[in-house]
């Protein structure tokens, strides 16, 4: 009989390996993570919990590459991005990276449409593609008809779109989002983590939520807590709310 052929799996979309991270020196050294070992899978949705100083927004700031190991590593796609030059990271981020901040970050005297086409810009996407593309986006959010409000004309849950389809009109493989209801009322919460929820299950992006919020994690497939620099619990949620 011939021999059966082992299939390779692939690896993990995100994978830490043993990772600390030590801010300071001497007597002001702290050690924000203690040998973290984490692995996402693509198409995952995972939400990351702790108390403040526990090290999950240290860890979101290594998987999206604001911020580099003391030591261990961090591979993408199997790939250690350790070894990529500050260059290297930077077009990982840019190519497959989405960003959601809790403050929305958002240009405040630019449209919504100028807002979302910010990523395009930066990969030299010509204007009228780049204008199509920041429509779509927005249009997909919920804000078609929106395109030229400012956000001092938006409500929150409005900016907070906004920002959103910034994050998407690249198309990346992750999105990594830090406390994205923290400024949101309950209703436009729900609806905010229902349009990642539908990303998720929808278009196969993976999504990555730093969250205080117990209702909020529960839309998530997976729960994971951070406590003291590392990785307390790790707990399936099915397939979330």
């Amino acid at each position: 009989m011939p021999a059966q052929v082992e299939q390779q799996q692939p690896p993990p979309l995100v994978e830490l390996q043993g990772v600390t991270k030590i801010y300071g020196s001497g007597t002001a050294e702290m050690q924000a993570l203690r040998g973290v070992d984490l692995r996402i899978a693509e198409g995952e949705f995972v939400a990351v919990m702790g108390p403040s100083g526990s090290g999950k927004s240290t860890c979101m700031n290594i998987l999206g590459c604001l911020d580099t190991p003391t030591g261990g590593r961090y591979l993408f796609k199997g790939v250690d991005v350790g070894a990529l030059s500050r260059n290297q990271r930077a077009l990982l981020r840019r190519h497959h990276l989405g960003f959601i901040f809790q403050g929305f970050n958002l240009l405040n005297r630019t449209s919504a449409l100028e807002n979302v086409e910010l990523p395009l810009i930066y990969r030299g996407v010509p204007t009228r593609e780049r204008h199509r593309r920041a429509a779509a986006a927005l249009a997909v959010v919920g804000l078609a008809g929106w395109e030229r409000h400012t956000p001092g004309e938006l409500s929150g849950g409005q900016q907070q779109r906004v920002a959103i389809a910034r994050a998407i009109v690249t198309e990346p493989a992750v999105l990594l989002a830090d406390e994205p209801t923290g400024n949101l009322d309950t209703a436009r919460s729900l609806e905010i983590m229902e349009l990642l929820t539908a990303f998720n299950r929808e278009q196969g992006i993976t999504v990555i939520m730093v969250t205080h919020e117990q209702e909020m994690a529960a839309f998530a497939g997976r729960a994971i807590l951070f406590r003291d620099g590392l990785v307390a619990e790790d707990q399936d949620n099915g397939e979330g709310r």
